[in-house]
């Protein structure tokens, strides 16, 4: 048998996010699902930490691999990780949906193929 060691990582930091979105656990969580639901990824399980006095992480864990967020309130920051393994699933799709969502400000955006050295950096 042989294995494809090929991914998708799509990592986003997004400013200028509504402090009481970045703060509401279980706002996110269900974007969050909704999001990896999206790009047609099968979602295993979810866990969350809500950190006082603000802000939370949350794990979406994949048959594919992740979807992350980590959210800091006060100043209206989150870091989106989304990593696929395989050709199937696209992680920027839920991604993107979050970001739909957020409405940020502001955008950085890089897009890793992993199993290459291959860096793509989408602005």
């Amino acid at each position: 048998m042989q294995y494809s060691t090929y991914g998708r990582h799509t990592v986003v930091d997004v400013w200028g996010v509504d402090a009481s979105f970045l703060d509401n656990v279980d706002f996110l969580r269900l974007i969050m699902v909704n999001a990896a639901v999206k790009s047609s990824a099968t979602v295993l399980s979810v866990i969350h930490k809500k950190f006082e006095p603000s802000g939370c992480s949350i794990l979406v864990l994949l048959s594919e691999s992740h979807l992350s967020i980590h959210t800091y309130p006060k100043e209206g920051f989150a870091a989106i990780d989304g990593y696929t393994c395989g050709k199937r699933v696209d992680p920027k799709i839920a991604v993107d949906y979050l970001v739909d969502i957020l409405q940020p400000k502001k955008i950085y955006t890089k897009t890793l193929i992993r199993g290459s050295n291959e860096i793509v950096v989408l602005d």
